[in-house]
């Protein structure tokens, strides 16, 4: 395995982890505003940069969906997993077209 496909593989686990971490705080979120619990103070500036990468993922995520079949890819299942890897699994789905052909 070269440093690239190492390189992805990690930034895939990375970025899955990240995302999942953003939605469960999110819903923790959700859950302490619902109940009337104080939300420390200094979360704020965590909220807004998990709110803009769940948003970019989610992006990323309908624009897979949308080009999946061309590519011969379910689009829900490509989605899903494009949002959870981001921009890797774009990446992944449109490297022939940026490949060079020898």
């Amino acid at each position: 395995m070269n440093i690239k496909q190492t390189l992805v593989s990690v930034i895939k686990v990375i970025s899955t982890v990240l995302i999942s971490t953003a939605i469960a705080l999110e819903l923790w979120n959700i859950y302490a505003v619902s109940n009337n619990i104080d939300i420390p103070s200094i979360l704020i500036p965590v909220f807004w940069v998990e709110r803009f990468a769940v948003t970019c993922h989610f992006l990323e995520g309908v624009i897979a969906a949308f080009y999946a079949p061309a590519k011969k890819k379910m689009p829900i299942q490509y989605g899903i997993y494009t949002f959870f890897v981001g921009t890797v699994g774009l990446w992944e789905l449109f490297k022939e077209k940026f490949e060079v052909k020898n």
